[in-house]
């Protein structure tokens, strides 16, 4: 008989031997990249401060040195710009990333169309605890829904730290919108400060009157930085510097006459800008390309590692797009380039502002070299309380009576031509008007198209738009003063 054939049974390891030859290959092979953290933002906003006005931007006299130190450890974003020059509208625009004709916030003390979102909701949704401590200004509440820690509550870092510290393993967003320096410039470290000594800035007329108010709006920087100091202070003890990623802004213009608070021009449009986050943004750098507000949300975003090109605003254009305005600039914060958009646009509004009514509606766009300003209503006489009443201005007028050539200057605050264009490498303060010129003739053409094509993307009717600023007012005030409506709960 032939003998019976073997089996053969295939030889299993034991698990100690399989656990040794997992361990053997899991060790030859990349391990898959853990996920970033996502970092912490915490958003730095003053009130009504020319870019030029603080240490690191070169001012002799006011002493910055918690933004000194920002600047050193950051980046400063030497081109950007605000797209209008007042409060409402600006803090909409940073926190919407939207201009202000297309949100509906284009007059001061405004609100944004219904549906409209921020960079809060965003956030919100994607997990972050996100809150706002001091000035306010936007509205409908469900637009912006931030936890708010105190009412002008600059000076008062308890609720601040609470709200940093409440639970370590959620990122957050917080503003921090300070209400310094806004006028009457009644704050801060005045003996800092003699009149007598300060540089007046030469787009002012030096007189007593000016640097008085001069000495306190100084004084109320001083304030800011003081607050600033606090907060990087703050992020230091609670061990969050390394994973928070720190904006300054400026706001806009001071409230001085041509210090640029109600006007186009670069004193009013240009903004202060700094932003540090460790490992990420290289200490001590800068950076000339053209910014705005509107391109801070989707650049958050990008940062929290989320696709801002993804997002529905809930508030199309009148192209019927429903993105951003702006765009992320993370690129730049990271030094992969130093171009970003190749121009930015503004517009002022009047209606509506300390009751005036008479219209003088301003819009502008600038690119690196030229800005062009068209004024809707030159017939109109430009005058709004505030810059164009009470003082400096009245002391101005006073001694205007013996000096022609200050009358001059002070005829400009009140009257203006129908188009301005300015070559701002030449003419910084933006003194000498070239629209007329047949030499800039091609360069006001080009700017003037750019100008009329976002007009229409944004839906801007120009003087009937002005017209009806009024509606976009009123009700956000209530709102925002109704507790069953604006609730500081997480």
């Amino acid at each position: 008989m032939r003998p019976s054939p073997r089996l053969s049974v295939p030889w299993v390891p034991s698990v100690p031997w399989v656990l040794f030859l997992l361990f053997l290959l899991s060790s030859t092979l990349p391990a898959a990249p853990a996920p970033a953290p996502r970092p912490n933002f915490l958003l730095i906003v003053a009130d009504d401060l020319n870019w030029r006005d603080l240490g690191f931007t070169g001012s002799p006299d006011v002493k910055t040195p918690h933004l000194d130190r920002l600047r050193r450890e950051g980046m400063q974003l030497h081109g950007m710009f605000t797209p209008a020059t007042t409060c409402s509208p600006t803090r909409h625009a940073l926190y919407t990333g939207l201009h202000g004709i297309r949100s509906g916030a284009y007059p001061n003390h405004t609100r944004a169309y219904d549906g409209t979102k921020s960079i809060f909701t965003y956030l919100k949704a994607a997990g972050y605890r996100v809150g706002l401590q001091g000035k306010e200004h936007v509205g409908p509440a469900a637009s912006f829904p931030y936890e708010h820690l105190a009412k002008r509550g600059e000076d008062n870092f308890v609720p601040t730290r609470d709200f940093l510290t409440r639970d370590p393993a959620q990122p957050w967003l917080l503003v921090f919108a300070s209400n310094d320096p806004h006028g009457p410039y009644t704050r801060g470290p005045k003996e800092l400060y003699d009149p007598a000594r300060i540089t007046v800035p030469p787009y002012l007329h030096d007189n007593a009157v000016t640097r008085q108010m001069l000495a306190g709006y100084f004084a109320e920087i001083s304030q800011l930085d003081r607050q600033v100091g606090e907060l990087l202070r703050l992020l230091a003890e609670t061990g969050q510097a390394a994973d928070t990623l720190v904006m300054f802004v400026s706001e806009q213009g001071s409230g001085f006459p041509y210090g640029g608070k109600w006007s186009l021009y670069d004193n009013g449009v240009r903004t202060a800008a700094l932003v540090r986050w460790p490992g990420r943004v290289a200490p001590g750098s800068a950076s000339s390309a053209l910014l705005q507000y509107t391109d801070v949300p989707p650049t958050l975003l990008a940062a929290a590692g989320l696709d801002p090109a993804a997002v529905d605003t809930g508030c199309p254009d009148a192209l019927g797009a429903r993105g951003f305005d702006g765009r992320s600039f993370l690129a730049v914060l990271s030094g992969k380039t130093d171009t970003h958009h190749d121009a930015v646009f503004a517009q002022h509004t009047t209606v509506g502002i300390n009751g005036y009514r008479d219209p003088y509606p301003m819009r502008a766009v600038r690119d690196a070299r030229y800005k062009y300003i068209r004024n809707l209503a030159p017939q109109n006489t430009y005058e709004i309380g505030g810059i164009h009443r009470g003082q400096p201005i009245a002391s101005w007028q006073e001694d205007a009576k013996t000096n022609p050539a200050l009358a001059a200057r002070i005829e400009r605050l009140f009257r203006r031509p129908a188009e301005e264009l300015y070559d701002l490498a030449a003419d910084e303060f933006e003194n000498r008007n070239l629209a007329a010129d047949p030499q800039f003739a091609a360069v006001r053409a080009r700017l003037s198209a750019r100008l009329d094509a976002w007009m229409r993307q944004q839906g801007d009717r120009g003087l009937e738009t002005e017209l009806v600023a009024h509606t976009r007012q009123g009700a956000a005030q209530a709102e925002r003063n109704d507790p069953a409506k604006r609730k500081s709960t997480p």
